[in-house]
């Protein structure tokens, strides 16, 4: 018999034992193993039982046993301490508060489809929720005053499991919120707080709002599980990237125009400080830009602001962060789907439905016109873009050069900040607890003391807790693939091998990550035989545990499973290699730190930035990958091994071939000879040099926190003062915007028209000094609205500047008609080909870049 309705009863706590409800809500507990002890003791089976989940445990746990807690002085204690601790950290100043540096945004607004906070709250497919969770987590570590912004998923991402024939299956349970770490944002009156969209054909579609307290930050989560909403509009948060286009773009209109609205009745309600900056992770929440135009310009009560002065307050305070490395992961819709949306009553009324499409349109060379695309929206809503490592920024750069045609690629104004992980959330407890053996803070948010200890340790005490966490990952591959094995139909007679498969003393792969085609999960099969070979080596083998989901559209990457899970379940190998169904953080936390070697193969560059690798390095483990992503800004030579990578082949198979042979070359000659290598007490003294090595080289640059304080520095504090000088009145906005429109309306009379050079003769030395005079027609423009420059430096045979550098020319003289001389000294710095040439950019203190309006005139 099914149930015909269902909901969460509430366990009632002594009062002595209270504060365990405030510890269960705040989601620090996911990263704070003291709090973690405190929840394990209530009853250590039922802990285990409901997957680490405290408000779980809390609603299962007996009356008996809560009265017996109660009476026990000890825990009370141990409770009293865990919520005397929570509250220091949710109160005390941290980084940000220290700083004092008044020039820091009061609050930014993060926006993201997915957050991988914890595996209680599956709100997460992959690698993106997952930065985006360590992101929050970080910027509470450091009393940055982020509040995330997000949907609430019904069904959450699916689960995964595997028929007999290998073939993954998808399973969608039903998330009760009541029995989430998350509570309703409620008005003054107790009624729920809501947020409303017009829709076309109406009725709006309403959503209430929900908050998960994740340490110091708040995180909104907007559901449309709503009496009233019709089946359609209740299933706009059914489950994450699920649906068709339609069904994407009503997604990802709540979460923009609709999280907006979310914010500003948090604050309306809480008191909490309005965003001053708004960051988009990655382009799905960039029709927040449209509502924050919407609100400077038609709303009741705003300002009353044009388009154009609007598009800059918005701009100055808006950051754009990129994900992708390939067109195809970029969301585009269909115009006319857009217009429907975007009409005069729709999700935005009165913001012009031309100058909406203008926004998201390809209207570049390569470009389709019929659609309408998020990234490129969301370039033009954002002053500052960045990509996620350093050669991702450079894609990116050449992906998106079609907005900036006049400029190199060089020059596009897309910048990168590298990605990070939280490490509380991902170290296995005993590696810290390894740094406080040598008096090492590891609570503190200054890193330096832990890397420092890692020379003090004695090679003996790291080699045995890097054994232990591999036998744990082995007693949790084993149960994994138990359940994994008697889900496909086997029975408890054929299942006796797992009892002994893997081997917590053999070195051991890990590989896990999502399945599209470029990260080439079937990369190591390319050569079965020697393959093989490795794994049953008598002297020197290997094990390789891996994981992974593909979309469930994707029946590409489904085959590259089903094919990946027949080789694994080979009587002769697997005992060796093992494929762990439903990859999740649950699954990850005894994975990064149980592996010895962690491998990443995918066709570069595709690969934007890949950050489980650093989850690894931060647990001990090696780095053996392609060159791509973070692992190409980071390699050193010493810190892991990198895969030659056969670029420029363009056979796609022969590619694959050349790169798997050299990925077999290196565990056979290099990784393998190494890690058993062993000395009289029986340990590998060159391995754990390298794991030395790649602890101090590695850890402080992966860390999120470091990259939060990147964000800060770089664009959040940069953004927000950029913001307050357009927004005090708005007249800097407003003379912004007719600063950009008279100088694009001026542009076609802006000529450089002669060129002279002077103080060279005919074999010029390094040191000589070249003048050099420039006479430029402005037209109706003057001198102040653009900087001539000399940009000059090596060129290569075709007369193309490779290495320029950029002076600024004065000017000198004025004539009639618009036209003035500007000059410039420069002294000639290096030998060889040598070359320049002058360019007129436009010039305002308020630009970020001498790209943002696109134009240039060159000589």
């Amino acid at each position: 018999m099914r149930a015909i309705r269902r909901f969460t009863v509430r366990p009632v706590l002594p009062t002595v034992l209270a504060p365990l409800g405030e510890l269960a809500g705040n989601l620090r507990w996911s990263w704070h193993p003291a709090t973690q002890d405190v929840f394990a003791a209530v009853d250590p089976a039922l802990w285990e039982s409901t997957g680490h989940d405290p408000v779980a445990l809390l609603g299962e746990v007996g009356r008996a046993r809560l009265e017996a807690l109660a009476a026990d002085e000890s825990f009370v204690a141990q409770v009293r301490s865990a919520h005397e601790d929570l509250t220091a950290y949710l109160t005390g100043d941290r980084w940000y508060q220290r700083r004092g540096d008044t020039a820091g945004p009061r609050a930014i607004g993060y926006f993201s489809p997915e957050f991988g906070i914890a595996a209680v709250l599956p709100q997460y497919s992959g690698g993106l929720g997952i930065l985006a969770g360590d992101h929050l987590k970080s910027a509470s570590d450091l009393g940055v005053p982020i509040i995330g912004v997000g949907l609430l998923y019904r069904h959450g991402y699916f689960k995964q499991a595997l028929s007999r024939e290998g073939w993954q299956q998808e399973t969608y349970p039903v998330l009760d919120p009541d029995a989430l770490p998350i509570s309703l944002l409620r008005e003054q009156d107790g009624t729920r707080a809501t947020i409303s969209i017009a829709m076309p054909g109406g009725p709006d579609l309403v959503a209430r709002i929900w908050v998960a307290s994740v340490g110091r930050v708040p995180l909104l989560l907007l559901d449309t599980d709503v009496e009233g909403n019709p089946d359609h509009y209740i299933d706009v948060t059914d489950r994450l990237y699920g649906g068709n286009s339609e069904h994407r773009l009503r997604q990802e209109l709540l979460l923009g125009v609709g999280g907006v609205r979310a914010l500003r009745a948090y604050a309306r309600i809480t008191g909490a400080p309005e965003p001053e900056v708004f960051h988009t992770n990655e382009g799905h929440a960039g029709f927040l830009g449209l509502e924050r135009i919407r609100e400077l310009t038609v709303a009741e009560g705003g300002p009353g602001l044009d388009f154009d002065t609007a598009l800059e307050v918005g701009r100055a305070s808006t950051v754009f962060t990129t994900h992708t490395p390939v067109p195809a992961g970029i969301d585009r819709f269909d115009r006319t789907l857009v217009e429907q949306y975007f009409g005069d009553t729709g999700a935005t009324p009165g913001v012009p439905l031309d100058r909406v499409l203008a926004l998201g349109s390809e209207d570049y060379r390569g470009g389709d016109p019929a659609v309408f695309n998020m990234a490129v929206m969301g370039f033009r809503l954002a002053q500052r873009a960045n990509g996620v490592s350093l050669l991702h920024g450079e894609v990116s750069r050449g992906m998106f050069n079609g907005l900036w045609p006049a400029f190199d690629e060089a020059e596009v104004p897309i910048g990168s900040i590298t990605n990070g992980v939280h490490a509380p959330t991902w170290v296995a407890r005993e590696v810290f607890e390894l740094a406080e053996g040598e008096g090492a803070d590891v609570s503190s948010d200054d890193t330096d003391a832990f890397w420092s200890a890692v020379d003090t340790l004695p090679g003996e005490r790291i080699w045995a807790v890097k054994r232990l966490l591999r036998e744990r990952l082995v007693v949790d591959a084993r149960k994994r693939l138990a359940g994994s094995w008697a889900n496909r139909g086997a029975t408890p007679a054929e299942l006796g091998w797992i009892e002994t498969a893997l081997d917590p003393d053999v070195l051991t792969i890990g590989f896990a990550r999502r399945v599209p085609s470029y990260k080439r999960l079937t990369l190591m099969l390319r050569d079965p035989v020697r393959l093989k070979k490795l794994l049953l080596d008598p002297d020197r083998p290997i094990q390789l545990i891996i994981a992974g989901k593909s979309h469930p559209a994707d029946d590409g990457g489904k085959r590259l499973i089903q094919e990946m899970v027949r080789f694994a379940d080979d009587p002769e190998v697997r005992h060796r290699i093992a494929f762990l169904p439903n990859y999740d953080i649950s699954m990850a936390l005894p994975l990064y730190p149980g592996c010895d070697v962690w491998l990443n193969n995918p066709l570069r560059p595709y690969e934007a930035c890949g950050t489980s690798g650093m989850k690894s390095a931060l647990n001990g483990g090696l780095n053996l990958s392609i060159l791509d992503g973070w692992w190409d800004e980071w390699y050193d030579g010493n810190n892991g091994w990198a895969i030659p990578s056969a670029d420029g082949v363009d056979d796609p198979d022969r590619r694959d071939d050349l790169e798997a042979t050299a990925l077999y070359d290196l565990i056979e000659n290099e990784v393998a000879p190494r890690f058993y290598d062993i000395d009289s007490a029986g340990v590998p003294t060159r391995w754990i040099e390298m794991v030395r090595h790649t602890l101090k080289s590695l850890g402080p640059k992966v860390l999120a926190t470091r990259m939060v304080r990147d964000y800060v520095r770089d664009l959040y504090q940069p953004a927000a003062v950029n913001a307050r000088l357009l927004n005090a009145d708005y007249q800097g906005a407003a003379e912004l915007a007719a600063w950009k429109k008279r100088v694009r309306a001026g542009w076609p009379a802006v000529r450089v028209e002669h060129v002279e050079s002077a103080g060279l003769g005919d074999a010029p030395e390094v040191g000589a000094r070249m003048s050099v005079r420039a006479f430029v027609a402005l037209g109706e423009l003057s001198p102040e609205d653009v900087q001539v420059q000399l940009v000059h430096g090596r060129i290569n045979s075709e007369d193309e500047l490779v290495e320029s550098d950029v002076a600024p020319l004065e000017v000198t003289e004025t004539y009639e008609g618009g036209r003035f001389r500007f000059d410039v000294e420069i002294a000639l710095d290096h030998s060889g080909a040598f070359g320049y040439t002058v360019r007129v950019i436009p010039s305002n203190d308020l630009l970020t870049s001498p790209a943002e309006l696109g134009v240039v005139a060159f000589a």
